[in-house]
């Protein structure tokens, strides 16, 4: 059973879906050594944002939850500074940043939401 398979959120889901596209974006742009390093923040922080949300699938406390998603949310944020910045180095293409962008916007949106609609759980 794929991990998608066993988790059906769709921050989860989309979060997972979003790594995948930006390994599979990394894997195929040429650039040198001098290059690497951007190119592996990108990795890191597009790949962080699953891992992250993953994690807060077994915090130990609303409040855990709630920080685990938080840094998600960073790491959504600067994978879209990354991004761009790839984009207007024309590592890739308008098409390619749109599409991107977009996808990382998504669960920009479904992190805010889940980190709001816990906090108000919570004072409950």
């Amino acid at each position: 059973m794929s991990y998608l398979q066993q988790n059906s959120s769709p921050l989860t889901r989309k979060s997972y879906l979003f790594a995948v596209r930006i390994v599979r974006m990394v894997k195929f742009i040429k650039c040198s050594p001098k290059e690497y390093g951007m190119l592996n923040q990108v990795f890191r922080s597009g790949t962080a944002i699953g891992a992250l949300v993953s994690e807060a699938t077994f915090a130990q406390s609303p409040a855990d939850f709630i920080n685990k998603l938080h840094v998600s949310l960073k790491e959504c944020n600067e994978t879209l500074y990354w991004l761009s910045i790839l984009k207007d180095t024309e590592y890739i293409n308008e098409q390619e940043f749109e599409s991107m962008t977009n996808d990382c916007q998504e669960i920009l949106a479904l992190l805010i939401a889940s980190i709001k609609t816990t906090k108000k759980n919570n004072e409950k």
